[in-house]
């Protein structure tokens, strides 16, 4: 393509919804991904691979806030951090998109409410062919469509752990998943939490949305292709985009979509004699709010009791998302995990492998995940090409409270032994914040279409511009943002 209209930097949820998006314009859209296509390979089902070796975690080195190195477990490919995504497509609460207080400070909500993004969250669900149902769950939000297809379905293990959780007082619902259940599991009997998706089973982003885009001739993916920085003119317009043996590339809008850290590391990165703070960064908020769920793993065991499930991710339960249930503040939301397995468990521990694999067995795992509050100090920046993310954890007291009452309607539920773990700053969870959206440019980075305040040709179509973490998984979200900004895009910049 020797001259797009659009340049879309990243191929994960936020970019290749984008393209979907954009593709039926006719307009000459150009994506670029710094990784490859993951290709089948022995180790796709190999939980040694994955979570001992870490065969598909790349060789990258961050600095945290006191200057230590370590590995951050993103993952550069076509199709992004969704390839390895726990397909859970659940949209953020109503209450999610207002302000309120939490235990560990104040969330500011957003500055469009839930409804302005209503018809775009059931336009991601269609794109997507999430699984679900709306009348379970007390907290769902309004729907004007009902799921695309019913929830996939409970194993029998499962099953029965639904039912004690709702003798023990839980209202459990379906989790809202994009996943062929079928074709998952004939690729190999295991959950999808982690693993690659090269079989066609999980719905991510290169599968779903990328895969659409592609059908237009106008759209073109160019894999291995590392941007370096933005160029942008004296009038404040990206006029370029720098690649790796490629040298600047040209289009009247370009949008970035590299992910929460990486976006705005680029931007940082693109510095330059107008704007010598980074582009997009005239209110100085560019790489700070950074958000990372508060989560813990939370394994419930009876020792005469086995869990045949070879998935299980299939329930979760919001009893506690917007109260503590005695009139208190919002805790967060309880889902099931992908299924643990021996292997797993002694990759992730020092417990030798009979004990993991015994214990593996007979444990059903959840996932308690709590709202990370935005914190200006928590916050992403380069030096010389170095990463460093400085994150400031908040909010963890409620994130304690919600542990503590799982552990307690667990044990209700029939089973003594309840273990947890928090997750460490090598997981991944749900980034998001550090290119906030808002209406004020002294105190935000893009407007509520993701349209950058400072260059006008610039859109951010990533996690990087909610303005909250919310305490549900936030692909869905990035994906009906995508939808909103794509339709903005065809509207004021293709109207001509």
């Amino acid at each position: 393509m020797t001259q797009a209209d659009v340049i879309i930097i990243g191929s994960g949820m936020g970019g290749a919804t984008l393209a979907a998006a954009l593709a039926p314009s006719g307009r000459r859209i150009l994506i670029l991904e710094r990784g490859e296509h993951l290709r089948p390979s022995a180790q796709d089902r190999d939980p040694q691979a994955i979570f001992a070796d870490g065969h598909f975690r790349p060789d990258e080195t961050w600095l945290d806030g006191e200057g230590q190195a370590f590995n951050p477990g993103n993952y550069y490919c076509v199709g992004g951090n969704s390839k390895f995504y726990g397909a859970a497509l659940i949209r953020y609460r109503k209450e999610d998109f207002e302000a309120r207080q939490h235990m560990g400070g104040h969330s500011p909500g957003w500055p469009i409410p839930y409804d302005a993004l209503e018809a775009d969250y059931s336009a991601a669900e269609e794109l997507y062919d999430v699984h679900g149902r709306t009348d379970e769950d007390p907290t769902e939000p309004p729907h004007s469509k009902g799921y695309p297809h019913p929830p996939v379905s409970d194993e029998a293990d499962i099953a029965d752990l639904r039912i004690r959780l709702q003798r023990a007082g839980l209202t459990p619902s379906s989790v809202p998943l994009g996943v062929d259940i079928d074709q998952w599991l004939a690729a190999g009997q295991t959950t999808w939490d982690a693993f690659p998706n090269t079989c066609g089973g999980k719905m991510d982003a290169e599968t779903c949305a990328l895969a659409k885009a592609l059908q237009h001739g106008n759209v073109e993916l160019l894999t291995g292709a590392l941007v370096r920085r933005l160029v942008a003119d004296r009038d404040g317009r990206v006029t370029g985009v720098e690649v790796d043996g490629q040298g600047v590339l040209h289009a009247p809008v370009i949008t970035l979509a590299a992910g929460a850290v990486q976006s705005s590391a680029l931007l940082l990165q693109s510095a330059n004699d107008n704007c010598p703070t980074g582009l997009a960064n005239r209110s100085d908020q560019v790489g700070r709010n950074f958000m990372n769920h508060n989560c813990s793993a939370v394994l419930a065991m009876h020792p005469l009791r086995r869990n045949r499930a070879v998935y299980q991710k299939t329930l979760m339960f919001n009893d506690y998302y917007n109260g503590d249930g005695e009139g208190g503040l919002p805790l967060g939301n309880i889902q099931m995990l992908g299924k643990i397995t021996g292997p797993i468990l002694a990759s992730q521990t020092p417990l030798p492998g009979p004990i993991a694999a015994l214990i593996a067995d007979r444990s059903f795992d959840f996932y308690a995940m709590s709202e990370d509050l935005p914190n200006p100090d928590s916050r992403v920046t380069v030096k010389g090409g170095q990463i460093r993310l400085d994150w400031k954890r908040s909010n963890w007291a409620a994130h304690e409270a919600l542990v503590a009452k799982l552990k307690q309607h667990l044990r209700q539920a029939g089973f003594p032994i309840v273990l947890s773990r928090p997750f460490d700053r090598r997981t991944p969870s749900h980034q998001c914040g550090t290119a906030r959206m808002g209406h004020d440019p002294a105190s935000s980075v893009v407007d509520t279409y993701c349209r950058s305040h400072d260059h006008k040709n610039l859109f951010i179509v990533d996690a990087s511009v909610l303005p909250t973490s919310a305490a549900v998984n936030p692909a869905l979200t990035i994906a009906a943002l995508a939808l909103r900004a794509g339709r903005h895009i065809i509207e004021t910049e293709f109207a001509a």
